[in-house]
């Protein structure tokens, strides 16, 4: 494949591990795998215009069948649209997880290819309001320890986390690195702390203003809220409200039929 003059279509060097690793590949996938890079690493923005199939067939030097298989998976996988006599689009990256499998945020996207960050938003003592006593096993009005955090996929905000922890052990989560680490991710490696189950609820609510400026989209737009209460062993240690904008999260669920 030889370069072309868009710099957005450059293809990955084939002196590298990863161009070796593509260049074994047969045409369509080789170039599916470099632009499909591109829109993960943030080179091609959500929503801006793909370039044309002439122009990828001159950049790559390759016939118009071949991009269109690239193109195909890549619209199979999500990742691009097409507006008919417009052309091809990129999506706007939508998280997903699976719910077979108990993860982080990080966790899930990160091996997918996709950038994952948090920012903090608060991290405090708190009473413990009815519903968050409850789940962690305290009293109502006891300290607990509340962390806020705006989760982004591909530098777009797509969620915002309530999370409360012990007092004690929210306190020391407080010092960690929770912008470039999951708190599942600490808890586990760091403190020796054995995960086993979560329990979770999702509903559908509609966004309010402070949630809706945090996460770019208009009042009253659709978020799906998840609740899920994370166990070590049998004792709960962390009771989260999760606020995914409803066009840019999914969760996966494979069904066996007995």
């Amino acid at each position: 494949m030889r370069a072309g003059r868009d710099p957005g279509l450059k293809r990955v060097d084939e002196t590298s591990e990863e161009g070796a690793a593509i260049a074994t590949l047969p045409l369509y996938t080789q170039i599916r795998e470099v632009v499909r890079r591109r829109i993960l690493d943030g080179s091609y923005a959500p929503h801006s215009q793909m370039p044309s199939e002439a122009q990828m067939m001159e950049a790559f030097g390759v016939s118009r069948i071949t991009i269109r298989q690239a193109l195909g998976d890549l619209q199979k996988e999500g990742l691009i649209f097409k507006v008919p006599g417009k052309g091809s689009f990129v999506s706007k990256p939508k998280a997903f997880q699976n719910l077979s499998r108990l993860q982080g945020f990080g966790e899930a996207m990160t091996p997918a290819g996709y950038e994952t960050y948090s920012q903090v938003l608060s991290a405090r003592a708190v009473p413990a309001e009815a519903a968050v006593a409850q789940r962690l096993q305290v009293a109502p009005g006891e300290k607990v320890f509340e962390i806020q955090r705006l989760r982004h996929l591909n530098r777009e905000p797509i969620s915002v986390d309530v999370s409360y922890f012990p007092l004690l052990l929210g306190q020391r989560l407080a010092q960690e690195d929770l912008p470039a680490r999951d708190i599942f991710v600490i808890l586990e490696n760091d403190y020796g702390l054995h995960l086993t189950h979560a329990d979770v609820s999702i509903d559908a609510i509609s966004a309010t203003e402070p949630l809706a400026r945090l996460l770019r989209t208009p009042e009253d737009a659709p978020l799906l809220r998840i609740e899920r209460l994370t166990f070590a062993d049998d004792q709960p240690l962390d009771f989260e409200y999760l606020y995914y904008r409803g066009d840019a999260f999914q969760y996966r669920l494979r069904v066996e039929r007995s």
